[in-house]
């Protein structure tokens, strides 16, 4: 049995998953790691395009 979750609550998982693989290992790559939590939740093409910009927009890469 699946459960329904509030609308958004994918995104925000995703957003605290790759959150944490980030500490975890600093130079991993972001586009891999928002093509996998894309997948691993089921993101549509807009919720990863939101992903990739909520990570990108108005931080440098150091």
């Amino acid at each position: 049995m699946s459960t329904i979750l509030p609308e958004g609550e994918e995104i925000r998982r995703a957003i605290k998953w790759v959150s944490d693989e980030r500490t975890e290992n600093p130079c991993a790559s972001l586009a891999s790691l928002i093509e996998t939590a894309s997948r691993r939740f089921d993101l549509s093409p807009k919720e990863e395009q939101f992903l990739f910009h909520f990570f990108t927009e108005g931080k440098g890469c150091s």
